[in-house]
């Protein structure tokens, strides 16, 4: 069976078991606190970030956009009708695009803020950089995150799904970081009504259901976590 390196908490983790899902493959999840840099890890992806996956045979598919694009041509030819990157070349450009949106850019503005400081940080030793949060980086992403709802929300008031009338990576992409950020309490869902229709949407589909089980040691989610109707 594969084996997907991963944190629970980690957004490009959950994107790529959101995606593992929704294809209907099964992997065993390996927990890895990536601050540990365990000599093992780093053997098989000397960039020592989650999550890597190691798929059947040996092959090893580091980051969550190269999982993406393995994904898409082992299997995605032979699953049309759920494809998550479209046949057309528009449609392939717009769910690229959209997924860097969200892997790098809200990634960058939101969810490794919140994580790091919330999650990671808590599990650090103090010569790891390990400690209480910084508040400051938490505000900013608190503000950011306003942003990336607005944009959601502006997307889907001119299509069915981020990227056109299917669901695609795009879409798991979002709902991944959306998802961490919503474990922690950060969402201010009261602010968009179209983004919060198009979660409740996609948090309903069978593939995320592993991920709303989902726990951090000492840490219980935020009330509308698990919540399809909150």
């Amino acid at each position: 069976m594969p084996h997907l390196f991963h944190h629970p908490l980690c957004p490009h983790s959950r994107f790529v078991r959101l995606a593992l899902a929704e294809y209907g493959l099964e992997v065993d999840l390996i927990e890895e606190r990536v601050h540990d840099r365990r000599e093992e890890f780093l053997l098989i992806d000397p960039a020592g970030r989650t999550p890597v996956l190691v798929a059947e045979g040996g092959l090893v598919a580091p980051g969550a956009n190269v999982i993406a694009e393995w994904l898409d041509e082992a299997y995605g030819p032979s699953t049309p009708g759920a494809r998550l990157l479209p046949a057309d070349l528009a449609g392939r450009v717009e769910t690229r695009r959209l997924m860097d949106w969200f892997n790098q850019k809200m990634f960058a503005e939101v969810t490794d803020w919140l994580v790091t400081e919330k999650v990671y940080r808590r599990f650090m030793t103090s010569a790891q950089g390990g400690g209480g949060p910084d508040m400051a980086a938490v505000r900013a992403a608190r503000t950011n995150i306003r942003h990336h709802l607005s944009y959601i929300g502006y997307l889907v008031s001119e299509r069915n799904w981020l990227a056109g009338s299917r669901m695609t990576f795009a879409d798991l992409a979002a709902a991944a970081h959306i998802s961490a950020a919503d474990y922690l309490g950060d969402v201010p869902w009261d602010e968009n009504e179209l983004a919060k229709a198009w979660y409740q949407k996609i948090k309903s589909r069978p593939s995320f259901r592993a991920l709303l089980a989902d726990r951090v040691l000492g840490m219980a989610p935020g009330a509308a976590y698990a919540d399809l109707d909150f």
